[in-house]
């Protein structure tokens, strides 16, 4: 056994205890933390956020990396470990501890402002925080350095080593193909959506949750749903991974989507490997691979018609009086109309990439100066005019709808559409891996699914780049036609597109 190794796995494990102590507090902090406790909170978690950098950047941490660098006795997972964490390091020891605690205060500061300015429909509450949060990490870049455009240091915090021009370069396919695709659409007529909106009862809509939670394969004696703002996961290792839903009696979609996303980002975090706690290997590659899990599962299975097969009956059950002359077939074509929408994450499977355009598109702009937050909700208001030909009626369900500026989350948003990019592509490989996928699904059979991606992507963390795992799992590093192909057929049969489904077979 390397003695020098098994001192950084006891360093790194030390630091994530804290780091993940920190994480529970900003969970808790969402879920359910008493209002006039924010700014305890806000100085607790920068306390926790400056002890965590300063021990990660010490001394020591640098000796020992330096030294396990050049040590050609490591396995290639502990070499891999040790190369992750140095590049991490390397990155870290920019920073300075004040511009940590400082950035931290602020994120726990700014959530507060924006969760109240949402519940007042008034952005002016929020933009205070959010000009200091542009102005933190427009300094950010700085440190972090960057030949071409400032928003690439920022993006590469959640995709490591994607380019701006990247993320442009698939913005101009969705623009050059989904776009025309559902102007096309648009001139069939659409399903009936009724049944999406009837009434729910909000206990009978979270006891589904939980069942369809389960029916995916995630573990509750290794996590706990609960409801928030804003739906999302966090997790203090693989053996306690946390979810949250939001409900809407009055849309069972919110419910529904938000569940199945979320278990999947969830089975990911299960599915790391817990025997390397604190190491790379035990992290999720990036936040575009990571959103392919919450993706593939949303809409790959979660909106297919062999999910609703196993499902419906069961939903028919709970809710007789709304679903009980109904067919799977119905709800299945509910569920997927395509039509521009105001709220990203009520959004249909084709239109949302527009919504994530206009994110890009703004958070690039305000990182560059070319927009400022006192110009924000106008800026946001013109592009859904343009993009998806609505008019926005208020802050809330515009600029406010989400939470990612609030917690600093600036290069964020591109790996929800790279993730769903990467979803079409990974179950496209698995439905040729696992014979008869389809017919397992439509029989509420989703463990072959799940061991599928355990094997091929879960269970090695950091190990490969997401460029390297879709190479080894597809043959070839992202490819948006496998996403175009699989909407293409999806929705030209759905909308009685005929041709189109041909011409994309």
């Amino acid at each position: 056994m390397n003695r020098k190794y098994e001192e950084y796995r006891s360093l790194m494990q030390k630091i994530s205890d804290v780091s993940y102590a920190n994480a529970l507090l900003s969970w808790d902090q969402e879920v359910s933390m008493p209002p006039k406790g924010a700014a305890a909170r806000a100085r607790q978690s920068a306390t926790l956020s400056g002890i965590t950098h300063d021990l990660f950047t010490g001394e020591k941490t640098g000796t020992l990396l330096e030294e396990l660098s050049g040590d050609k006795t490591l396995s290639f997972s502990e070499a891999r470990n040790v190369a992750e964490t140095y590049k991490s390091y390397k990155k870290a020891k920019k920073y300075s501890t004040d511009f940590v605690i400082t950035l931290s205060k602020t994120i726990s500061e700014s959530f507060e402002a924006w969760n109240r300015a949402k519940k007042e429909n008034n952005f002016s509450i929020f933009a205070p925080l959010l000009e200091k949060i542009i102005k933190l990490k427009r300094e950010e870049a700085g440190i972090l350095g960057y030949t071409e455009h400032p928003y690439d240091a920022l993006l590469d915090q959640f995709e490591p080593e994607a380019k701006t021009k990247d993320v442009e370069r698939i913005f101009e396919d969705v623009k050059k193909e989904l776009v025309p695709f559902v102007k096309e659409i648009a001139t069939h007529p659409q399903p009936e959506q009724g049944i999406m909106f009837m009434h729910y009862p909000r206990q009978k809509q979270w006891d589904l949750g939980i069942e369809l939670l389960k029916q995916m394969g995630y573990d509750f004696e290794a996590g706990r749903q609960d409801i928030s703002t804003h739906p999302f996961t966090t997790n203090f290792g693989a053996l306690d991974v946390r979810v949250t839903t939001r409900i809407n009696e009055h849309d069972l979609g919110e419910m529904l989507w938000s569940c199945i996303h979320e278990g999947g980002h969830a089975l990911y975090e299960q599915g790391l490997n817990n025997g390397d706690y604190g190491l790379p290997s035990s992290e999720s590659i990036s936040l575009g691979i990571h959103e392919s899990q919450s993706r593939l599962w949303e809409n790959n299975v979660g909106r297919s018609l062999p999910y609703w097969k196993a499902n419906f009956p069961r939903l028919q059950q709970i809710f007789p009086e709304n679903l009980g002359k109904a067919s799977a077939e119905d709800f299945y074509k509910a569920m997927n109309t395509v039509k521009p929408s105001l709220i990203r994450t009520s959004a249909d499977e084709l239109t949302y990439h527009f919504h994530i355009l206009i994110r890009f598109e703004l958070e690039k702009a305000l990182i560059e100066g070319s927009l400022e937050v006192k110009d924000l909700t106008s800026a946001w208001n013109k592009k859904y005019k343009e993009y998806l030909g609505v008019d926005v009626p208020s802050d809330s369900k515009g600029v406010l709808q989400d939470i990612h500026w609030s917690h600093g989350l600036i290069g964020y948003f591109p790996t929800y559409s790279l993730g769903s990019f990467y979803a079409a592509q990974f179950y496209s490989k698995a439905s040729a891996d696992i014979p008869g996928l389809e017919d397992q699904i439509s029989k509420g059979q989703l463990k072959p699914l799940l061991g599928w991606l355990r094997e091929n992507i879960h269970q090695h963390g950091k190990l490969y780049s997401s460029e390297e795992i879709s190479k080894r799992i597809t043959g070839e590093k992202l490819n948006f036609k496998y996403f175009l192909r699989y909407a293409k057929n999806k929705y030209a049969a759905l909308y009685n597109l005929k041709a189109e489904t041909e011409k994309t077979s």
